[in-house]
């Protein structure tokens, strides 16, 4: 086994539930782990025998770009497609953070952490 990781993945969306977020947009810091199994990869040196993390990215910057109104449903949405197109990931670890939410007050980011595990057959 092992941990393929993405951090700190920088893009502007459009989540939230105010209409002025929907208008302005905010930014956000995406960060990714997945849990996968490595042995194939580590002997071959071969792209298509690991979890490619391009298509980690790809997926990331996809689903952010699909306006919602909850961060826990962005999140939701990357885990089960990473689940899906990966197979080989056992895990997946999605933390998404809103950069100065306009809640009011001087706040740095609001963050959505949740872990998906692929269910076993």
């Amino acid at each position: 086994m092992g941990i393929i990781r993405i951090k700190n993945i920088k893009l502007y969306s459009n989540h939230g539930c105010m209409v002025e977020e929907g208008k302005i947009g905010s930014n956000y810091v995406v960060n990714v782990k997945v849990k996968t199994d490595l042995s194939k990869s580590i002997v071959s040196d071969n792209l298509s025998d690991t979890v490619d993390y391009v298509s980690l990215y790809s997926i990331v910057k996809e689903e952010m770009n699909q306006r919602v109104k909850l961060l826990e449903v962005v999140v939701q949405k990357i885990i089960a497609r990473i689940l899906e197109e990966h197979k080989s990931v056992e895990s997946v670890w999605i933390n998404v953070a809103k950069k100065n939410p306009p809640i009011g007050g001087e706040v740095e980011e609001v963050s959505i952490e949740r872990k998906g595990k692929r269910k076993k057959e």
